[in-house]
């Protein structure tokens, strides 16, 4: 899942989630790169791939429709408004949406990877 172009990054993420293929997903990311859980609390690593899972383990799909994509040399910034509606497995409903404001970084090789992923965007508790 090679992203060439970093307004390509949303649709390839959505591709992996929709897929349930965390490994898929965590190659979008920089090894240590930052998810914004809620403002203020930030998790890495391992604890970001927790969170994707958690995520994943909803078992409903994500759609992101990108508002905009700003680029400067190896920095870009990425602004997508996105939603998780359906019905888990066990018959719960699931409805999550919000505004993100992502940070992207050209790789050596040229891949564009998130090395911040701020679902919550600018909102107050998030997502």
């Amino acid at each position: 899942m090679a992203v060439s172009d970093p307004a390509r990054l949303p649709a390839t993420f959505v591709d992996a989630f929709n897929a349930k293929d965390l490994a898929a997903i965590d190659q979008l990311f920089e090894p240590e790169a930052v998810r914004v859980l809620t403002p203020g609390t930030v998790v890495t690593g391992d604890g970001r791939r927790q969170a994707t899972s958690s995520f994943l383990a909803l078992g409903v799909p994500i759609e992101i429709t990108v508002r905009h994509t700003y680029v400067y040399d190896d920095t870009a910034l990425i602004i997508g408004d996105f939603v998780i509606d359906g019905t888990k497995p066990d018959g719960e409903r699931v409805h999550i949406e919000g505004t993100a404001t992502d940070v992207a970084r050209r790789g050596s090789d040229g891949l564009w990877r998130y090395i911040i992923d701020n679902p919550p965007g600018v909102e107050v508790g998030g997502a």
